[in-house]
């Protein structure tokens, strides 16, 4: 469940609220030497100013495919290639594109949602085969059972938080 939650905080980092962040760049992968590869792995990512990123790239000859990679990555960002720099401008966000925004945090926390839900599904189904088998008795079957439940319910409402959090951010103008 932790897992689950951490994956889901990660996704959350990498959505845009305005401001510029190293981590918005994170899911963009660059078609480089034969292979798909992390923006990280072929530059260095920076933020000098609160509304630019820019990525120094290692391999000159990497440029353009990491230009290309940041302009089709989809998230509404124009790279311009000064030398071995590439500058990215933050551009405002407008209203509709600030409800898209809000929109993807919601599926990725449903996704968490029902990661989380999942691993109490396999954690009941522990349980009901270890009584089964005579492992544990009825009375501690129902004790786990709740357990288990209440730490579901602590890593749901932890998603929540998360999620009110992260619209907060995505809807402040």
């Amino acid at each position: 469940m932790d897992g689950a939650l951490e994956s889901f905080k990660k996704e959350l980092s990498g959505l845009r609220t305005g401001r510029a962040s190293a981590s918005l760049l994170e899911p963009v992968t660059v078609e480089a030497y034969g292979s798909k590869m992390h923006l990280k792995e072929v530059g260095t990512v920076s933020v000098p100013e609160p509304r630019l990123i820019t990525v120094q790239v290692w391999d000159r000859g990497m440029l353009k495919a990491v230009e290309k990679a940041i302009r089709d990555s989809g998230l509404g960002l124009n790279p311009q290639a000064e030398g071995q720099t590439i500058r990215v401008p933050i551009p405002d966000l407008t209203q509709e594109r600030r409800n898209e925004l809000a929109k993807v945090a919601h599926k990725y926390a449903e996704g968490a949602r029902v990661a989380v839900r999942n691993v109490r599904r396999d954690g009941m189904d522990l349980l009901k085969k270890a009584e089964k088998n005579g492992d544990i008795t009825q009375d501690e079957h129902k004790g786990w059972q709740d357990k288990v439940q209440a730490v579901t319910d602590q890593h749901i409402k932890m998603i929540d938080d998360a999620l009110a959090q992260k619209e907060k951010e995505i809807t402040q103008v």
